[in-house]
């Protein structure tokens, strides 16, 4: 019975030791062999690895593109305008002994720290360089800038055994002291090219409304004038017809500018007319008249027609 439980631990111990001398490398990793501190492997290939139990540890990285996203901070252009920029880097671990080397057991939070150091580093000396400008890193231009902070940036994250792949410009924008002045710049010069706009309408306007009342002077002169002349010829000939009218017969041109007369001066509520009795105003009215010759109301004496 005692050898039967030393043979149960001596395959027990034996299975540990082998359970704990396998282990397996996912594609998306790479891993260390270390023993002591010291890297003894580098296993790359992803499958079933191993190493001496109790004596040897593993250590495994991430082999993806990894994304890191820096602080925030303010840069001076060589038009002294501060911008405040925020940007992120895509890196990877390209040589993973080299990077074990550099930030030691930190793994990848110390390497993103020292990271985000270089690529503050590079941010400021790229886009406070003496030909950049603040118009150059808010135009198309920045992808040239971007692409110049990735390639040094990438020169100095070799010693950390990284690869840089990309770096973007995630926004760029004025500090928080300096937006109202430029939003009251900007509401400044709408201001006064709206108050241009309008200037230039109102004379317009004023333009067309002139030329508006010339023309109205102008055709109202012109249709006074012509009423004036159709006027005059028309006066003329009225009176070439009374003229005619009273030398064909005298006595019924004045019995008629009589009947006229009485009709203007008995229209509506004007009844009454105070006058001599023998006026002649109301010849046309008297029996004798109608008997005998009399004259005329502002006319020569002429027989009387039946």
């Amino acid at each position: 019975m005692q050898k039967l439980n030393i043979i149960l631990i001596v395959i027990a111990v034996i299975f540990v030791g082998i359970w704990s001398s396998v282990f397996v490398v996912d594609e998306r990793e790479k891993a260390l062999v270390l023993q002591f501190g010291q890297i003894k492997a580098v296993k790359e290939d992803p499958g079933l690895a191993f190493k001496i139990p109790f004596i040897q540890d593993v250590v495994k990285y991430d082999d993806r593109i990894l994304s890191l996203d820096t602080e925030t901070i303010e840069v001076t252009p060589s038009d002294d305008r501060r911008l405040v920029v925020d940007a992120f880097a895509r890196y990877r671990i390209a040589d993973v002994v080299q990077f074990r080397q550099a930030v030691g057991v930190g793994g990848i939070r110390a390497a993103e720290d020292r990271l985000s150091s270089v690529l503050n580093a590079q941010i400021r000396e790229v886009l406070g360089a003496d030909q950049v400008t603040s118009d150059t890193i808010l135009s198309e231009d920045r992808r040239q800038l971007m692409t110049r902070i990735r390639d040094q940036a990438r020169n100095s994250a070799r010693g950390l055994g990284l690869d840089v792949v990309d770096v973007r410009l995630k926004q760029t924008n004025l500090p928080a002291q300096n937006l109202e002045a430029t939003f009251a710049r900007m509401r400044a010069e709408r201001e006064r090219e709206a108050a241009d706009e309008i200037a230039r309408g109102n004379e317009a306007a004023q333009r067309v409304r002139a030329l508006a009342d010339r023309t109205v002077t102008e055709t109202l002169s012109e249709a006074d004038r012509d009423a004036n002349i159709i006027r005059g010829e028309a006066d003329a000939r009225r009176n070439q017809v009374f003229a005619e009218a009273y030398g064909a017969d005298q006595e019924f041109f004045a019995f008629y500018r009589s009947l006229q007369a009485y009709e203007k001066a008995l229209t509506g509520d004007n009844s009454t007319m105070v006058m001599t009795p023998d006026s002649e105003f109301f010849d046309y009215f008297k029996s004798e008249r109608l008997a005998g010759p009399a004259r005329a109301p502002r006319a020569q004496t002429a027989p009387a027609s039946n």
